[in-house]
């Protein structure tokens, strides 16, 4: 089993800048693949980033424009979600997911964590 949860959401203006932090426990996550979803009011819950425990990274170039970074903490079993130039239509719920195969824009992962909002308004 595996449990996730996320932290550091909040409400910004346009422009700023979040970092999101999954923290992860349970079992060993070198066997896992981790991303990072969101799900924008009224919409369906999307793919945003994913990683590897070795560091390789998957994007989806539609939703985020190069404005968004993924990365890990091994040490610490954290994965980071750093968003910068936020626009009003990144306002979600932003999930932590992990899956023991790896995640592409169409998987759905098999663990979650409760989501954090993110609100970008003036």
């Amino acid at each position: 089993q595996v449990q996730l949860v996320e932290s550091g959401g909040g409400l910004v203006q346009p422009g700023d800048s979040l970092r999101l932090a999954c923290a992860a426990s349970g079992r060993s996550f070198g066997d896992y693949y981790m991303a990072w979803f969101r799900q924008p009011p009224g919409k369906e819950r999307s793919f945003v980033a994913a990683i590897t425990w070795g560091g390789w990274v998957t994007y989806n170039p539609d939703s985020i424009k190069g404005r968004f970074t993924i990365s890990k903490d091994n040490a610490k079993n954290t994965v980071y979600l750093q968003m910068n130039s936020l626009k009003p239509e990144d306002t979600a719920v932003y999930y932590c997911a992990a899956n023991r195969a790896r995640i592409d824009p169409g998987t759905w992962p098999d663990y979650w964590g409760q989501g954090t909002q993110v609100t970008v308004s003036s």
